[in-house]
Formats: C-alpha cells, structure tokens, sequence
C-alpha cells in the first residue's frame, strides 16, 4: 500500500513501508553516530564507546555508520524532497507556532502532509548530512589531503562537530514533535497507519485532499 492512502477499514496509509524501512535506517544509524561521537568528542562521554566494543571499534565502525546514514538520508530526499517545499501555509505556520506549541489547534493552520516544522527538520538534515560527509571524508583519510589543503583539514575539525551538534538539536525538536506535539506520529512510523481522526486533528488539509481523492 502506498503512502497517503484510505485503508478498507477507514484507517489512512500516513507511510509507506519503503519509507519506514529508510527512516528506521536512518534513525538507527543516526543514533551509533550520536552516541559514538559523543565518546570521541569529550573525555568525559568517552565511557559510552564501552557500550559498542570500546574505542578501537567504534572508532571503525563510525564512519561506516556514517556512510549508511548518508545513504538513508538520500533515500529520504528522493521520497520528501517534492513535499518539502516552502509554501504560503508553511510561512503562516511559522507565525502561528506559539499556538502550535500550547496545542492551540484552532490557531494554527491546517497543515498538509507535513507542516512547516518537519519541513525544516528534513533540510536541516539533509544539509548537515552532507556536512557531516565532506567533513568526516577529511577526517577519514587524512593522509590524502595534501599539506597545501591543510586548511580543509582545519575546517574539516570545526565543521564536523559543529554540523553534529546541529543535528543533536534537531533531533531532540524531532523526537519532542514525535511524542508530545503529536501524539501517535511513532505509531504511523512503525505501522504506517494513522486513524482519521488523527489526520483530521494534525493535518487537515492532507486528511482533506485524501478525502476528496477517488477511493
């Protein structure tokens, strides 16, 4: 079944197992990366590699995990990137977000698949994945890069833990969006199915286009 579907029994498709497969692969990846660059970053969080085989194997496997992560990301963006676009609602959204926070429904705008909030999670991402890439390609192998480029180098120590911490912060705003905002977004991502009334109360205008569509 495809995503943004009515199910026989009035449930609706909210995503496709294609997409939960990429998510969770992205999701698991993303969290050996979280907690293993922690280890590295701070002596004091260095206990934490304990928990995946120790420093010398974490130290491995991190930029493999990293790959994986990369790779699930781009999946991503072939499956979102045409709903992610800014649109007048997404703006409108961004002004009504105090509202959005007090769970003020009646003041926020209706939102479609995605509002503006999940949207910037998405880019915010993406572009730190890609970061994260060129950086961690540097800091990967070294030896590569000339001398003469040491200041890719340089650069390559400042932006990796810097495109890190961003996507620290995003992902806890992702997670308190997931489980507080918006009750029942973890079970859609693990069945795939949300109810109608769910739809109905965090995306209207999804649940309404839905509605429209020939069944």
């Amino acid at each position: 079944m495809s995503a943004s579907a009515v199910l026989p029994d009035g449930r609706i498709c909210r995503y496709s197992l294609r997409e939960r497969v990429v998510h969770w692969i992205a999701g698991i990846s993303y969290l050996y990366l979280l907690l293993t660059g922690l280890a590295f970053w701070s002596p004091w969080l260095f206990w934490l590699a304990t928990l995946f085989g120790g420093g010398t194997v974490s130290r491995e496997l991190h930029p493999w995990a990293g790959l994986v992560f990369v790779i699930a990301v781009g999946f991503m963006y072939g499956l979102w990137a045409n709903q992610m676009h800014t649109t007048q609602t997404d703006r409108e959204f961004w002004r009504a977000l105090p509202h959005y926070v007090r769970n003020e429904d009646e003041e926020v705008p209706p939102a479609d698949r995605f509002n503006g909030g999940q949207k910037v999670l998405f880019w915010g991402f993406f572009w730190c994945g890609i970061f994260l890439l060129l950086s961690g390609l540097i800091l990967w192998f070294p030896p590569l890069i000339p001398w003469s480029l040491r200041y890719f180098r340089y650069a390559a120590v400042i932006i990796h833990p810097v495109a890190a911490l961003l996507t620290i912060g995003l992902f806890i705003i992702h997670v308190y969006m997931g489980t507080a905002l918006e009750r029942g977004s973890c079970h859609s991502m693990v069945r795939g199915d949300v109810s109608a009334g769910w739809a109905r109360k965090f995306h209207p205008a999804w649940y309404d286009r839905l509605m429209r569509a020939p069944h």
